[in-house]
């Protein structure tokens, strides 16, 4: 178990407006009924392809090179990442990088947290190259969780992970639980992890399960996740992938039925190889979500 890095944050910088309803993807909210009361918060899973804008499939080839070496844009591509995310209050990101030669030697988790003002952030290492790639995921929040833990995914090649936060109560009601997740391309990797994750989650009531997971909310390895845990199945089915063209439903927020959903949406944003999917959810007022209180 490891505590989250807090930042201290920066005056908030004059920001660019965030995506409208009308150019997001509307979707179906599913079954779950918000709460007669509680706090709304939002929600944002993405996977930002270590700041890399993809907009045509040849760009995997021409744009390869950037996945190992450093380039001038990288940086302001993610300056317009940290802009659209600064709306949300806790935000999952995949395909970061944790410190290397392609990312400059700067944790892209911790640049992103202050450029969004997200107080607490915790970056997790997957995949250690050395100095030539730390393969990370970041969880950016607004909120003081008071446990952080790292899990390595089993997976026929290792390199996966998943970050799990505790929010508000130790257990039971009180207790909100959120999980970061990017699965492998492999479905029988992919089914192992779901396993992993239905175990770790099994007894826990508020739970949201979000990130890449690699496959569409209809495969046999998400209904086992549900049907072993309290989640519903994915909110929505809207492709995020690729992102010039989505053709596939790639990324996915679960929630259990005591969280209220009253928003769903993918963003129409191209800063990376995916689109964004977020939800804002009503948690209980049970549920104590305590922020940062500057000292100044």
């Amino acid at each position: 178990m490891s505590n989250p890095s807090p930042v201290k944050p920066e005056p908030s910088p004059t920001l660019g407006p965030l995506i409208t309803d009308a150019e997001a993807g509307a979707l179906d909210t599913g079954p779950s009924t918000p709460p007669v009361s509680g706090r709304r918060i939002r929600i944002l899973s993405y996977n930002v392809q270590v700041g890399i804008s993809s907009k045509r499939f040849h760009h995997y080839f021409t744009n390869s090179w950037k996945h190992f070496l450093p380039y001038q844009g990288r940086l302001g591509n993610l300056d317009s990442v940290a802009r659209f995310i600064s709306g949300f209050d806790l935000v999952g990101l995949q395909e970061l990088d944790a410190g290397s030669l392609r990312s400059q030697f700067i944790n892209l988790a911790q640049y992103l947290a202050e450029r969004s003002d997200h107080p607490y952030w915790y970056s997790q290492t997957n995949r250690n190259l050395g100095k030539i790639a730390q393969h990370s995921l970041g969880l950016l929040s607004r909120f003081h969780p008071h446990t952080v833990v790292e899990h390595k995914l089993p997976g026929v090649i290792p390199g996966r992970g998943a970050l799990e936060a505790h929010f508000g109560a130790e257990h039971g009601t009180g207790s909100l639980v959120i999980m970061l997740v990017h699965l492998s391309l492999g479905q029988r990797a992919r089914q192992m992890q779901m396993e992993y994750i239905a175990e770790v989650l099994r007894d826990h009531e508020h739970v949201v399960v979000m990130g890449d997971m690699n496959c569409s909310c209809h495969t046999d390895e998400v209904r086992r996740l549900v049907r072993k845990t309290r989640l519903q199945e994915p909110l929505a089915t809207q492709k995020t992938y690729p992102s010039w063209r989505p053709i596939h439903a790639f990324d996915h927020i679960l929630v259990t039925p005591g969280l209220g959903v009253s928003q769903v949406d993918v963003y129409n944003v191209n800063y990376s190889d995916h689109l964004p999917v977020g939800v804002e959810v009503v948690v209980p007022e049970d549920v104590k979500l305590p922020q940062w209180v500057s000292s100044q």
